[in-house]
Order: C-alpha cells, then structure tokens, then sequence
C-alpha cells in the first residue's frame, strides 16, 4: 500500500493537487481512496461532488471522503474526554468550557488521521491520498503522537492495579474522581495505535509527504520551514508540486511581470529543494472543479509518470563511526547557525530550530554517550557524541 500526504500553505490548491493525483491513480488501476482530514473541508466542493463520514465509490477505482472530526473525538476519546470533565469540575473549572480543556490542539486531526491506520489495516485500498490541514496544523499534527504521550504519561502515570487499591482512598482524601479502567483501556489503546500509525508514517516505503506551493515568495519561505521540520522528524518529502504556473503560451502583455516573477521563483524553487523532484501544473483558463478539470491537471502534472510511486527517498539523519566517537548528522536545510540550539538530557536529543521543539530519543548506539561537540555546516548538523573517557 501506498500512503500519500499533501500539504502546504493555506490557498496553495492542495486539495485539488490531492484529488488530481487521486483520479491519475484510480485510472491506472489502482483502488484509491481520496480523503480530507482538513476540518475545512473542499475536497468535495474540489470533486464537484456531496461526500460524507464514510468512503463513497465516486468512479472506477476510486473512492473519497471528508473525516468528521467531532465524530472521530467521539469514538476515540470520549471515555477519557468525560473522565477529564468530571476531574475538571470537581476542580470547579466553571470559568471556561470543559470541553475545550479535554480535547487537546490537534486531537481532532490526529483522531482523524487514525481513521488512515485503520484502512491500512484493512487492506481495502492500494493507495490513499490525504488532504492535510495547511502547514503548520500539518507539523503539529506529526508531533502530536510523541506530545500526546508525554502529557498523558504526565496525567496518568497510575497502573490499573493502583487504581483498584488506592482508587477508593484517593478519591475520599483528595475529593477528586479516579480515572476506571475503561478511561485506562482508552488511553492504553490509543498509545497502541500511535505506536502504529507512527510505524507506518515513518516507513518510506509506505508513506511520502510532498509539498504544494505557489511561485510566491512567502509560499516558498513556509515551505522551507515545512521541509525543514519534516526533515527533523525524518518523514519522506519526495516531491514538491508548483500549481498556478502561468503557461509559456500566455503571450498578453498583462502577464509579462507575472511571468517575470514567476520564472525568478521557479529557479529559486528549483535551488531550495534539489534534488527532489519538482513537478508543475500550469494555471489553467477555468477553475480546476469536477472530474474533467482534475484529470487536466493530472496529465499536466504528472504525464506518463506513476502518479503514487515514490519519488525519492533521501534520508535526512544518519549515525556513522570516527574512530571511537560516532556522529549523528541531522539535514537542516535553510536555516541559519543562530536559528538553532541543541540540549542533551539523559537519552534525549532536545533540538529547537526556530519555534519548533523536538525530543528525539537517541538511537541504541548512543544511548550511554555523551556529546562532545556540535558542527552546523553545509545546511548538516553534525553532534559527536563519545564516553567521558575521551574527553
């Protein structure tokens, strides 16, 4: 099976790249599903067609869906989310809605998101396409599986043994509600499907992420950020895709500057993200909504090529040996020496790069070493790690 996620800056036309490649996949044969995890959902008003909660069969091959997010809570989370309400209000939190406080930034599309593991699973399709959230939903979204497990081991870090002993006491001295073992089982159950879904998004024979952008300047500067923080959490971008590229045969002196501009971002394009391949699709006459418009776009993109084969596969950390140290090189493309900071605290790597904060448990290899030095050159973080005796 094939997973693929798109993504980029709001107004891009990810979703019509999505359902594009979609339509391209179904006709060649493959089973597809075309899904929107954005809780702003356009895929259907894109296809041209009302969808719902369920994947519906809209040609040969091809199947679409836009995931309920609030349903999605419902199932996943409900047991846990009433525990909290009851532990809210005993706190008397009546000032805010206990509601919001239960459902964590991101819960809803990672919820979502587990609907994908769940067809994965079940084998029903050979391909599915995922419209993502803009950009930084997008990031928060693939980080949320490790800061879900930290808070809920910081909420929860009771056994359900301790639960049925000290339960009834905590509850008389301390006047707030235990979570029951069905509240335990849920959340035990979702640590089990993060770990899946981890696995799978991680796996780059399975699962590609690319980015859609705009010739625009600050288009591009986001998807240099995205890229960046992908290659952080080491998920494979294998293409990005410029939509809205005005047509060489445009020859009206209206879009001269346009074109102009255009072919100075392209090359800039080109620049940032080589070697990844870079696909195009022109900015066409008509607005790109139903089937005959996305199949335009489909040929236009991708040509004779497999729409869903990856398109690369560059790996952007790595652990090799000098001598008795090892070294742990990172890709940072497009960020600056002052942009980053690095931090080592028991076995975990703590690397901030701009707003974002990662924890990155360290490989088997360097788990009893510690760092010795850090080189930031050539857009590659190089941290050497060794015992205290080479010191």
């Amino acid at each position: 099976m094939r997973i693929i996620l798109y993504t980029g800056k709001g107004g891009v036309g990810k979703t019509s790249i999505a359902a594009a490649t979609a339509l391209e996949s179904a006709k060649q044969g493959m089973k597809t599903l075309v899904v929107s995890t954005d809780p702003a959902h356009s895929l259907g008003d894109s296809l041209d067609i009302k969808l719902s909660n369920e994947p519906q069969e809209i040609s040969q091959n091809l199947w679409a869906q836009e995931i309920d997010a609030i349903h999605e809570v419902e199932e996943g989370w409900g047991k846990v989310q009433k525990y909290l309400t009851e532990l809210f209000t005993s706190k008397t939190v009546k000032d805010i809605t206990t509601q919001e406080l239960t459902v964590f930034p991101g819960m809803e599309d990672l919820l979502s998101l587990l609907r994908i593991l769940k067809y994965y699973k079940e084998g029903r399709f050979d391909t599915i396409i995922i419209d993502c959230a803009p950009t930084g939903e997008t990031l928060a979204l693939l980080s949320f599986p490790e800061m879900l497990r930290w808070w809920m081991e910081k909420l929860f870090p009771i056994k359900k043994k301790a639960i049925k002993v000290a339960g009834p006491i905590a509850e008389t001295m301390l006047k707030i509600p235990m979570p029951s073992s069905q509240v335990l089982d849920e959340i035990d159950n979702m640590y089990y499907q993060l770990d899946e879904m981890k696995k799978i998004f991680s796996d780059r024979d399975i699962t590609s992420i690319r980015i859609v952008v705009n010739p625009e300047k600050m288009v591009i500067k986001e998807a240099q950020r995205s890229f960046t923080y992908l290659n952080i959490y080491d998920f494979n971008v294998d293409a990005i895709v410029v939509n809205r590229v005005i047509p060489d045969n445009v020859t009206d002196s209206y879009f001269k500057v346009w074109k102009d501009i255009q072919k100075k971002y392209r090359e800039s394009i080109i620049e940032s993200f080589s070697p990844l391949p870079i696909y195009y699709a022109p900015l066409f006459e008509n607005e790109v909504v139903g089937m005959q418009m996305l199949n335009r776009m489909a040929e236009a993109v991708f040509k004779n090529e497999n729409p869903v084969e990856i398109k690369f596969n560059g790996r952007s950390q790595a652990v090799s040996k000098e001598g008795e140290d090892y070294i742990l090189a990172i890709n940072m493309p497009f960020l600056n020496k002052e942009e980053l900071s690095l931090n080592q605290k028991g076995d975990e790597l703590i690397i901030k790069a701009g707003s974002i904060k990662r924890n990155i448990t360290l490989p088997r290899t360097l788990l009893n070493l510690s760092i010795k030095s850090a080189k930031f050159e050539n857009e590659v973080l190089k941290i050497r790690f060794g015992s205290d005796k080479n010191e």
